[in-house]
């Protein structure tokens, strides 16, 4: 990090991404994270090693994953003296694991460890309201079977209807997708800027597929080998097609199941350490995080739910003494493509970056080609607690392709907050 000693990215590993109620519908959270965890463990003969931390993170999860971090690494090789922690912060889940881990090395704490994360929108907690599940307590506590049955006095069968997991904002009660709906109306996103960022997402990620560079990155897993949402032959005219999937009503909706990131469920894992122990343990470093940030905004008062990266970037970059240019590439998750195109062009006004981020010019523009060379989210897509670890490992890989170089990486998340770092090589 920026402060304390230089903490060392050696690679990740993912398995690939599936759309929900797919090839994982049964396999859970511990399933995938052990599959991922084990797959680093063989990439890098961790074997029977004791590290310093394994730091998982999981969004949608059971009761019964209490510490998700340390059961699937008691599961993947690793020696059982290996330390686990579960972390969450919705989409920005796994950066936040790796930056945890990256700031313990940093201190001194530790000298290698992993961060990475899983989720699953398949195998989803149920619960009951709360009527039923008093009943059920006090049922479990009664000592006599009649005490027992005496608790489902009044029982009622619409007691039995199920709680879902929601994916609206609690204090809005709008979902992700409604609010990027605002945030592109506000910025005045067109729907053909949209569907072309999602076309290109998913040709070059198709592209790198085809290429290898994904060959050392993604392990198959349950029959599947690439991510099953990836459309290599979509194009314009067939995204064109699609009917909005949130602004249904008012003839203005410009989101839509084409340029949304589908629900999706996967699981991926960093490598992080000291250049000591990457040198006494024959591994080369792909590069290095130079810094991380988390910034949030007030989206329940009318600022974008999405719009915390600009901040956290801005922030960063100022402590960096660097500008939004001084970069090589960029990987901006794509929750929504309107949520990139957003983004990009908050950093041109010069109203927003002198009125919002507090600067005297506008940060500027970014050069389209060195944004998500390999795709990202919108043809991968986006197990909340995965997107994180799959961009840093993706981006390392490409900086050591590239023989250096430097990345700067965005991930915006649910509860209107950014986490944001720098790589470099």
């Amino acid at each position: 990090m920026l402060q304390g000693r230089p903490v060392a990215v050696l690679g990740g590993v993912r398995i690939p991404f599936c759309r929900q109620n797919t090839a994982y519908a049964d396999v859970g959270n511990l399933g995938m994270s052990v599959r991922t965890l084990g797959a680093l463990v063989e990439k890098f003969g961790l074997h029977g090693q004791q590290l310093g931390e394994v730091a998982m993170g999981a969004v949608i999860k059971h009761s019964s994953d209490w510490n998700l971090g340390r059961e699937a690494a008691l599961s993947s090789g690793l020696s059982p003296l290996t330390p686990g922690i579960t972390l969450q912060r919705a989409c920005g889940t796994s950066l936040d694991s790796i930056i945890t881990i990256g700031n313990k090395i940093a201190v001194g704490q530790i000298e290698v460890g992993v961060g990475g994360g899983s989720d699953t929108t398949s195998d989803v907690p149920i619960v009951y309201g709360q009527k039923l599940r008093r009943r059920l307590l006090a049922a479990a506590a009664a000592k006599t079977a009649k005490d027992k049955i005496a608790q489902f006095k009044g029982f009622h069968w619409r007691e039995l209807k199920p709680d879902f997991p929601g994916v609206a904002e609690p204090r809005t009660g709008k979902s992700m997708g409604d609010h990027c709906e605002d945030m592109a109306k506000q910025w005045n996103i067109s729907r053909d800027s949209q569907d072309e960022l999602a076309v290109a997402s998913h040709h070059k990620l198709a592209a790198a597929y085809e290429r290898g560079f994904f060959d050392d990155l993604v392990v198959s897993f349950r029959g599947v080998s690439r991510d099953n949402i990836l459309r290599p032959d979509t194009s314009l005219e067939k995204l064109a097609t699609l009917k909005p999937a949130f602004d249904k009503t008012s003839g203005r909706g410009t989101l839509t199941a084409g340029n949304s990131t589908p629900l999706t469920d996967g699981a991926s894992a960093c490598l992080l350490s000291t250049d000591e122990w990457a040198q006494a343990h024959g591994h080369e470093v792909l590069c290095h995080i130079r810094d991380a940030q988390v910034a949030a905004v007030d989206f329940v008062h009318g600022e974008g739910l999405l719009m915390a990266p600009t901040v956290a970037v801005a922030e960063m970059l100022k402590r960096n003494r660097l500008t939004l240019q001084d970069f090589d590439i960029y990987e901006i998750h794509e929750a929504f493509a309107a949520q990139v195109l957003c983004t990009l062009r908050a950093w041109e006004s010069e109203e927003y970056c002198k009125n919002r981020l507090g600067l005297d010019a506008p940060m500027g523009r970014i050069d389209p080609a060195k944004i998500n060379p390999n795709g990202s989210s919108l043809a991968a897509g986006h197990p909340f607690a995965a997107t994180g670890a799959r961009i840093v490992a993706t981006a390392a890989k490409e900086l050591k392709q590239r023989g250096g170089g430097r990345c700067l990486v965005s991930i915006c998340t649910a509860g209107g907050m950014g986490v944001v770092a720098i790589l470099e090589r």
